[in-house]
């Protein structure tokens, strides 16, 4: 898969330079780091093969357009809208379009599905899917461990009972789902579009961190010092809440 994505971006920038990009089938190709606007004169991704295009890019237009069974145009995830008009082409069964939202980390929250503004014109299709659902949210941290009781001792005491472990915290909110703007002629085939606007998973709830255990007891000449009880294991968090549904809008022209 490394050699893949080497050799995705030496060849990218030479196809670009002609206005044409072709993903031979089975084959994965990353157009490189681009802001702002791109036209190409004609883009091909055969059957299973896969085009990823930067979160850079705003603006794509593309002459012509051709994608075999199952191929996919996946998009980078961007708070920025991406306007993707296509003038002519022929999209086979199965295809995607596929502009979903990162899941969530420790470090960062989950992303909102991308926006898409699409426009196909003279565009023929067997069956495509717009997939901008968001991503999942990301799970709560586990919470931690109770400390140990202290031993009993024959000439210091009792035992002392271990500690509570603390709670997990809740998963975190899953990413919105993106809002679809749809341009397509009269006599377009909608009912072939399936559009995917849910949003995204809550993160799973943070495990609750183990209770410690309780001091061990001891025999003793004239006595036995008891041991103590264990602490309680902290409550796990709450899933997290999914996000927001996206929205479709479908003008003809």
């Amino acid at each position: 898969m490394r050699r893949l994505g080497l050799l995705a971006i030496l060849v990218a920038p030479m196809v670009l330079a002609q206005g044409q990009v072709k993903v031979d089938a089975h084959n994965f190709l990353k157009l490189p780091p681009r802001t702002g606007s791109l036209s190409l004169d004609q883009v091909e991704v055969a059957d299973y093969a896969t085009l990823l295009i930067p979160a850079g890019v705003t603006e794509l237009r593309i002459g012509e357009l051709r994608m075999g069974r199952e191929a996919r145009l996946g998009i980078a995830p961007s708070d920025q809208t991406l306007r993707l008009v296509v003038e002519r082409g022929e999209i086979g069964v199965g295809s995607h379009i596929t502009a979903s939202g990162s899941a969530g980390s420790m470090s960062r929250p989950a992303s909102a599905g991308r926006n898409l503004d699409l426009r196909l014109a003279d565009v023929r299709i067997d069956e495509i899917t717009l997939d901008v659902r968001g991503g999942i949210g990301a799970p709560g941290r586990p919470g931690l461990d109770g400390a140990d009781g202290d031993a009993a001792g024959c000439l210091w005491g009792s035992a002392s009972r271990g500690w509570d472990g603390q709670p997990g915290s809740d998963g975190e909110v899953g990413g919105a789902g993106g809002q679809v703007r749809l341009e397509v002629p009269e006599g377009f085939p909608v009912d072939q579009v399936r559009v995917r606007l849910e949003g995204g998973a809550g993160g799973a709830p943070g495990e609750g961190g183990a209770g410690g255990k309780g001091g061990a007891g001891k025999g003793c000449l004239l006595y036995r010092a008891d041991g103590a009880k264990a602490g309680r294991d902290g409550a796990p968090g709450l899933s997290g809440a999914a996000g927001a549904s996206g929205s479709l809008k479908v003008v003809h022209f």
